[in-house]
């Protein structure tokens, strides 16, 4: 009995050592295929390197585009708008007829004054017959030299009044021609705020005359920024994906500030030669100051948690590479990259595949 208990006991120990044994085998071939320790296995992830690359110092501002060759059309007259004969989107020629206003009092006016020219043209005809007649009679000396002057003065205070009249009506003729407007060029006619009816005044915006072509942008830019201003700057407009749809430069910078908005206009001329952008429309300006060398990094190896962007960055460590996370300070983004401000320098290692299952130490075998 005694004899069977311990062949018992001597199997088991037997069992057990086979099994520890069993174990640091595992242990030694696992270690052999992750030679930095750790038991976990080496994971491969595509890296690509950090290159310094030049961006721009750049700000985007809202700006408003403005016609280098649009006329806003008033009225030189007050009056009723008796007729608008176009209508917004109509081409017209330089002195083509737009609106009539109410010309009937004009026209009386006009008319009154032809009259007084044509009684003061009777009264003209008759002073030249008095002085012809003095002349006759004073050279048969059956008048006095004073009678001969006062009417030679009578004839020309006679003519006096007459160009005065004449000039008066010269006057009114031109301003019944107000009464009808015009286009000042040719052009395409704008919005027409006004309506058949409606009493305008000199103030009274009636329509604009827009001709295609280019295109100033009004950028407002804030006082802080003024000292890097000057002539010849690029300007970018974007459209509403952020895509570049004009590149222009700087080509006014007013010498004051706007005392409400404390900004500085800076103007900006655009060809706009397929008419893609339009007058008074609102648009994104880029205005570059300058440039300087960053790193750019994929914005698909970029992760953001709690606010902080962060990166995976391969590290040699050993004989191998671990993964460290790194915290990021991002500026603009370029395309398809951030620029990186801080966090990862030129000639790094940045991994952009499998980021979702790394974790702060974890070893990889980078591949390009």
């Amino acid at each position: 009995m005694t004899s069977r208990v311990g062949e018992y006991a001597a199997k088991s120990v037997l069992a057990a050592g086979l099994a520890a044994g069993g174990i640091m085998l595992g242990c030694s071939s696992h270690a052999g295929q992750n030679p930095q320790g750790g038991g976990i296995p080496a994971m491969p992830v595509k890296v690509v390197e950090a290159k310094a690359m030049p961006v721009s110092d750049a700000t985007d501002y809202v700006a408003t585009l403005k016609s280098r060759d649009s006329a806003v059309i008033m009225p030189q007259v007050e009056g009723q708008i008796t007729q608008i004969i176009v209508h917004s989107g109509d081409k017209v020629e330089a002195g083509s007829g737009l609106m009539e206003i109410d010309p009937l009092k004009q026209q009386a006016t006009v008319k009154s004054q032809e009259s007084a020219r044509a009684a003061q043209q009777a009264t003209l005809s008759l002073a030249k017959q008095q002085y012809e007649r003095a002349q006759g009679l004073f050279a048969a000396g059956v008048v006095s030299k004073q009678d001969l002057d006062q009417a030679k003065a009578a004839l020309d205070a006679a003519q006096a009044q007459m160009d005065a009249l004449d000039a008066q009506v010269r006057e009114q003729e031109v301003q019944l021609h107000y009464y009808r407007v015009v286009a000042p060029r040719g052009g395409i006619v704008g919005d027409i705020p006004v309506r058949e009816g409606d009493r305008v005044t000199t103030s009274t915006q009636l329509t604009t005359v827009d001709q295609p072509g280019s295109l100033e942008a009004y950028v407002y830019v804030p006082i802080e920024h003024s000292a890097q201003l000057k002539m010849n700057l690029p300007v970018q407009i974007l459209d509403s994906d952020g895509k570049v749809v004009a590149d222009t430069r700087v080509s006014f910078v007013s010498p004051q500030v706007d005392n409400t908005t404390q900004t500085v206009l800076v103007k900006a001329r655009i060809a706009n030669g397929n008419d893609a952008l339009r007058q008074l429309q609102f648009v994104r300006a880029r205005v570059v100051f300058g440039t300087h060398q960053s790193p750019q990094v994929p914005i698909l190896a970029v992760t953001r948690l709690a606010g902080q962007y962060f990166a995976f960055v391969a590290e040699p460590q050993g004989s191998g590479f671990v993964a460290r996370q790194k915290p990021l300070k991002i500026g603009q983004t370029l395309g398809n990259n951030y620029e990186v401000q801080d966090g990862i320098k030129p000639g790094d290692k940045v991994i952009v595949s499998g980021t979702q299952f790394l974790l702060d130490g974890a070893p990889v075998i980078p591949q390009s």
